[in-house]
């Protein structure tokens, strides 16, 4: 951000009664967000910015509108968001629209081993991560004005037509796992059609924790969130029983029980009480597709490095890791159809 966007946003601050300063200390804050992300200082108080990047985008990407209506819908419910403070679309101030938000004063967890911690601690954690997702797939969307808020119905389905189009479109050849998975998912598709709001992308490191207590006090990035199937959100971040370390962010192969975090089924059964919802029913399929997904970002991502732009300093490296995640999904994808044969 320039010196004269900072300026202006610090007029910006001034005329909405956020803050009396002159002045403002504006840093980036780090993480995986498509969205520049920024710590705004006055001086006597924090706040979040988040903006769209600047130059030509897709009209459905990077859509902040989208992530500031979801959070302030969400106020006071039982899934906790910061706070939103206001949103702005006069490009004048910091280039493009923005909102801005409370600064959470917590912990951001990013392994989910969750090393230095006691087992009790651990599991606390777990149980804590699951009743919120829960929690979430509990709310009246209605209620809280987000009955426009994406097409319900047929969410799967469409989730992995994209995603094999992304992947048929690519420049490198797709691996033969995540090929088996483009042709079988489509056509095993479960007939239990739900719509809850879902987030898209929950997983432990998108949540603020207290900065002391086992209590979730923000879920961050609602970027891909939208009106979908809560299994298949739920099983998202329930990759991790099923992923090693070695590969990804897993906890596959770990001493569960010596480290105090639950067991995937345990894990499940705590989610099934709070919703009133089986997962197990289609388990497999859900965590099939999940992994099939995540593949195919990947995939996408060794394309982008393959073609000299993509930003990170290892994707090239990430984007290898594209065939073994297809392998642990088409796996689960034999184990549903040996189940439903």
């Amino acid at each position: 951000m320039t010196p004269l966007q900072t300026r202006s946003l610090a007029r910006h601050l001034r005329s909405c009664s956020l803050s009396r300063s002159a002045d403002v200390a504006v840093s980036a804050l780090s993480g995986g967000q498509s969205n520049p992300t920024y710590l705004v200082d006055d001086g006597t108080q924090r706040f979040v910015l988040r903006k769209k990047p600047p130059g030509a985008l897709l009209a459905s990407a990077h859509a902040i509108d989208r992530e500031y209506r979801v959070m302030s819908a969400l106020e006071g419910s039982d899934v906790p968001v910061p706070r939103m403070l206001g949103y702005c679309d006069d490009t004048s101030i910091v280039g493009t629209p923005f909102y801005l938000m409370e600064f959470l004063v917590g912990r951001v967890l990013m392994d989910p081993s969750l090393p230095g911690m006691q087992p009790d601690e651990r599991g606390a954690v777990y149980r804590e991560m699951n009743r919120v997702v829960a929690a979430l797939h509990r709310i009246d969307f209605r209620t809280k004005g987000l009955g426009d808020y994406g097409k319900p119905g047929r969410y799967v389905a469409r989730q992995i037509d994209r995603w094999s189009r992304q992947c048929r479109e690519s420049v490198l050849a797709v691996p033969p796992a995540l090929g088996q998975l483009m042709a079988w998912l489509p056509q095993n598709v479960p007939a239990d059609e739900e719509t809850t709001l879902v987030h898209g992308d929950y997983r432990l490191d998108n949540l603020v924790f207290h900065p002391t207590e086992p209590r979730v006090i923000g879920v961050l990035d609602w970027e891909l969130s939208t009106l979908g199937h809560p299994l298949a959100d739920f099983a998202y971040h329930c990759m991790s029983w099923r992923i090693p370390a070695r590969l990804w962010r897993g906890i596959a192969g770990e001493d569960l029980a010596a480290l105090g975090i639950p067991t995937e089924a345990d894990y499940l059964a705590m989610y099934g009480t709070a919703t009133g919802r089986d997962p197990s029913v289609h388990w497999e399929f859900y965590l099939a597709y999940n992994l099939f997904r995540l593949a195919a970002i990947v995939h996408g991502i060794a394309a982008r490095a393959a073609g000299g732009n993509a930003a990170a300093a290892d994707a090239a490296d990430t984007g290898r890791k594209a065939g073994p995640l297809a392998q642990l999904g088409w796996e689960c994808a034999l184990r549903y159809r040996a189940a439903h044969a």
